[in-house]
């Protein structure tokens, strides 16, 4: 195989594009002792809050661990039902199962990826307790139904909001429309730290309290522990990163939209490539381009382009109902699976440039028309 030329996410660039700034902020980090949690956390969650636009902002160690302190403190437990989709990381249905409650799939919306509103109704329960919508790629759940039905039926809203740090619906950031939104900072998501992080945003001053309990060990005081907690802390180093990228953010995002802009120009007129659709009522953040490849080709194209040096991933090649992990043996979803045959994520940060894009479209098409 080829030596891969352009990854698919290379976070050297960005380091390098902020390395004094990073390096400064990790010095300082070191220089006062304070590791975990403590002034540089707290710095981060009133900075993050801000841009959000929330009232809380609470660090913590993942954002899986966001999902389920988020979960948690929403009430979802045992014997409760929580819709989502089939077609994320395993993470969100992960999440749900791990505070003893069940997944129930929804199918997806083809054009957005994300949770199909319409469907939602017929999936309720007597036992559903909450709904969890993926802004999946960076792109937004179409979130009005969706809190329609919420308030209907008083259910909660969970975002999962770990690929669209920074998107929009109908003008308010993601992760701020429901009673909480869960975010990740992993290294490779659009607000990335150098290492896990998470974090879960909400107005709900109660909602707050809960999950800074919950994150050390259940206890609002050392040694006073009130309820079974976790050891969720975000650290010092990690909050002193992000909050570096964190003035950069939204000058990365829309790198990214442009750069998805000039991708899908030159991709428009390719057969058999279909590129992402942006709906009207958000702004995408591109967490991933991902393009659709239909007839069967997928693989194929990926395994060819990556002999011509271009790396790709498939995310995700099988809907969350057909994992092992997972016992939902009768159930199908049509538009999910059918995505997951043919969805194909190109390279894509803030740092490629338009030549690059050229030469991945270029490489594709040549490879194309010998199929």
């Amino acid at each position: 195989m080829s030596k891969i030329e352009i990854p698919i996410y290379d976070p050297r660039p960005e380091i390098a594009a902020l390395r004094d700034e990073i390096d400064a902020a990790i010095r300082r980090v070191v220089d006062s002792g304070r590791f975990i949690l403590g002034p540089e956390v707290e710095a981060f969650e009133e900075e993050v809050a801000d841009y959000l636009g929330v009232r809380h902002a609470v660090g913590l160690n993942s954002g899986t661990d966001a999902l389920v302190i988020g979960l948690r403190v929403l009430g979802v437990g045992p014997g409760d039902e929580v819709i989502t989709t089939p077609f994320t990381f395993f993470a969100t249905a992960e999440a749900i199962s791990l505070v003893g409650a069940k997944p129930v799939f929804v199918d997806i919306d083809p054009r957005t990826f994300n949770i199909d509103p319409e469907l939602i109704p017929a999936a309720l329960t007597e036992r559903t307790r909450a709904i969890v919508p993926v802004h999946l790629y960076g792109q937004a759940a179409d979130m009005d139904p969706i809190l329609a039905i919420a308030k209907e039926h008083g259910l909660k809203v969970l975002e999962d909001t770990a690929q669209a740090f920074g998107g929009e619906y109908k003008g308010r950031k993601l992760g701020t429309l429901g009673d909480a939104g869960a975010f990740s900072f992993f290294p490779t998501k659009n607000l990335g730290g150098f290492g896990d992080g998470g974090l879960l945003a909400t107005n709900d001053d109660e909602v707050a309290e809960m999950a800074r309990m919950l994150r050390a060990h259940g206890a609002k005081k050392k040694y006073q522990n009130e309820i079974l907690g976790y050891n969720s802390r975000l650290d010092a180093l990690q909050a002193a990163v992000l909050r570096v990228k964190l003035r950069h953010v939204d000058a990365f995002n829309q790198a990214r939209r442009e750069l998805a802009h000039a991708y899908t120009a030159r991709l428009d007129e390719l057969a058999g490539v279909t590129p992402p659709h942006e709906a009207p009522y958000g702004v995408h953040v591109y967490h991933q381009y991902t393009v659709r490849v239909a007839d069967g080709k997928r693989d194929v194209v990926a395994a060819g382009l990556a002999e011509r040096g271009v790396g790709t991933m498939v995310y995700y090649p099988t809907p969350l109902h057909q994992l092992p992990v997972c016992d939902y043996a009768e159930c199908t979803f049509p538009e999910a699976e059918q995505a997951a045959r043919e969805v194909l994520s190109l390279p894509m940060s803030p740092h490629i440039s338009v030549g690059q894009i050229e030469r991945v479209v270029r490489k594709a098409e040549e490879f194309l028309v010998r199929l």
